[in-house]
Parts: C-alpha cells; sequence; structure tokens
C-alpha cells in the first residue's frame, strides 16, 4: 500500500516561482491525472515526486516517510518518459531485464519477472527484437514493462502516449487502464494535455494553473461541478461555451456558460445567429453559430445535422444546465 502526500510544496527556478504551495493528498492505488496548459508546472510536479527535480519548500511523503532527500532510486518509483528512453541496441529483453541485472539478481529470478510482465504487456513475441523494429505503440510497452519488472510503489506517466496516431493512443489508453487495474495496490500518477486521456483514465483529475493548483476532483466532479470559470473551460471537449456582455443582461450574471450537449436549436431561442460550420462525424454533429460573441458557439446533436453554413438559427439553454459566474470567475 503507498499512500503519497504533498505538503506546502513549492519549487521556483531563480526567481521564477514554477509550483506554489501544492498540497495533494493521494491514496494507495489511485490513478490521478495532473492537466493543464502548457507551462503550468504538470511535469515539474511529477519530476519533483520522482526525486529529479529538488524541491525548494515543503515536504514530500511516501506512506509517511518524508522522502525530500532521498535518491530518486530509493524512494520506489518508475517513471515512464514520452520519448519512451529505450536502449536502441538492446532487445526487449535486454531492455526490461537490464535494471533487474545492476539490483545484482540472477538469470533466472529476471527471466520470470521480464516473462511475466511481457505476458502482462503483450510482448512476448517480440523479446528478441531490437526497438527500432517496433511500433510506436510496442516501444511505449516496452518502456512500461521496464517499470513493471521493478514492482515500483508509485508509476510516474509523462504524457506517455503523445507521440502515437489516434488509434494507438485509444489502444494504449485502454492498456494503461487495465495494468492499472491489474496491480490494485500501486499508485499512478499520470500527466496528460489529452482531454479524453483525463477523462477516461483517472480516479480524480488534478488541475493545475500557473503552477497553482485549481480543483481536484474525480473527472464527472470537474465536469459538472467546476469551481471556477478556468476548469470550467479547460475541462470538457469542446470546451464549454461562455456567453458575456448583452448576451447575458437577463441572467443576473457576469458570465453564462453551457456545455455543445445543453444547447438545442429551436424555432425561438435565447440567442440568435447565423451557423459559420457544420462538422458531421456520424454519430455526433458540432455546429458552430456566430451570435455576436467573441468566440461562435459551439452545439452539439446526436446522430447527423441538416444545418449548413450560412443557416440562421435560434439557440436555448436546456433548463437546469446553465452554469452562472462572477467577475472573479466563481460559480454563483
Amino acid at each position: 500500500m503507498t499512500d503519497l502526500k504533498i505538503i506546502d510544496l513549492n519549487k521556483s527556478f531563480g526567481s521564477v516561482d514554477v509550483l506554489k504551495n501544492i498540497n495533494l493528498d493521494i491514496k494507495s492505488g489511485e490513478f490521478i491525472v495532473f492537466v493543464g496548459p502548457s507551462g503550468c508546472g504538470k511535469s515539474t510536479l511529477l519530476r519533483c515526486i520522482s526525486g529529479l527535480e529538488e524541491i525548494t519548500s515543503g515536504e514530500m511523503q511516501i506512506d509517511g516517510r518524508r522522502v525530500n532527500e532521498l535518491a530518486p532510486s530509493k524512494r520506489g518509483i518508475a517513471m515512464v518518459f514520452q520519448s519512451y528512453a529505450l536502449y536502441p541496441h538492446m532487445s526487449v529483453y535486454d531492455n526490461m531485464a537490464y535494471s533487474l541485472k545492476l539490483k545484482g539478481m540472477t538469470k533466472s529470478e529476471i527471466k520470470t519477472l521480464v516473462l511475466q510482465a511481457a505476458e502482462k504487456l503483450q510482448l512476448t513475441d517480440y523479446l528478441d527484437r531490437l526497438p527500432k523494429a517496433l511500433s510506436g505503440g510496442q516501444r511505449q510497452r516496452v518502456a512500461i514493462g521496464r517499470s513493471i519488472v521493478r514492482d515500483p510503489k508509485i508509476f510516474l506517466f509523462d504524457e506517455p502516449l503523445s507521440n502515437l496516431d489516434a488509434a494507438l493512443r485509444v489502444q494504449m489508453r485502454m492498456e494503461i487502464a487495465e495494468l492499472s487495474a491489474s496491480l490494485p495496490d500501486t499508485t499512478m500518477v499520470y500527466v496528460t494535455h489529452d482531454q479524453v486521456e483525463a477523462m477516461t483514465m483517472a480516479d480524480r483529475i488534478v488541475v493545475l494553473r500557473d503552477g497553482v493548483v485549481e480543483q481536484v476532483g474525480t473527472p464527472m466532479e470537474l465536469y459538472d461541478s467546476p469551481n471556477s470559470l478556468f476548469v470550467a473551460g479547460f475541462i470538457g471537449s469542446p470546451k464549454m461555451n461562455f456567453f458575456t456582455g448583452d448576451l447575458v443582461k437577463n441572467n443576473k450574471a457576469h458570465v453564462l456558460g453551457a456545455r455543445a450537449e445543453h444547447l438545442d436549436i429551436v424555432k425561438k431561442g435565447e440567442w440568435d445567429g447565423k451557423v459559420i460550420h457544420a462538422e458531421n462525424l456520424g454519430s455526433d454533429s458540432f455546429i458552430y453559430v456566430d451570435i455576436g460573441g467573441e468566440t461562435p458557439i459551439v452545439v452539439r446533436q446526436n446522430g447527423k445535422s441538416t444545418q449548413k453554413p450560412g443557416d440562421m438559427v435560434s439557440i436555448a439553454p436546456q433548463k437546469g444546465h446553465l452554469y452562472r459566474f462572477d467577475e472573479n470567475g466563481k460559480p454563483l
């Protein structure tokens, strides 16, 4: 069982404060995802957990033990990088076995652990190949397998799927989720900029902004009950629609928000505008409507839409699905 506790953590590079007063309590076996815009500090926080970056102040605890001064190799952590970081001259087997050889394990012990990991990751048929003979998804599985054989307490993933194409990302999402389920006592912390990865994989999501934790919660808690205008606009794809100025004058709010699936095209609605783009995806359609705001409003419809650019339409929000925010971006 491996709890991870972060207490009042700060990280600065010279005069630049990158992480500010981070407090997180991650329970054993949780799958935690860090999300946020580029430069928000999510990868730096991951590196602080691993020990690759020294924290400026605060405390890091693993299983109740302070690890601030503990070397990365002593923390019981395995990190999977975006770039795979495989040894190109070594076979898959040797890549996975390398850290075990350094620990002085016997050949039979190493073989048992490598074969177990290879079976779990569907790599048994590729153990004799070099990395250059593998697909991107297979290389990433080898990188994960290299970590599994070490039996870490905590897995850290730094945008591991960003180099893969769309189909491979879907496959690898499922495989990492299955891996997490097969290791119920192993804590996993995952950094991504991909909304779908965060929403589909996480037990809880940590939203970071400018080095500060904006909100922590389950995917649906963040989606349904964002605690700020920033979180409301960041979580979800497409992002939440926002209405300001004259568009909200009858609604006692500084900003109104509505998700694309909670807007309907009707005969007489609250806002009128012109269709400027329509995306028919088969199962869903996204209609982009200019109603005079800073950006077009997106309406999601089930199935194929008959709307086309140039059509004049009227939009109404579904009852109970409007979000109201004050001038400070806090929900009303």
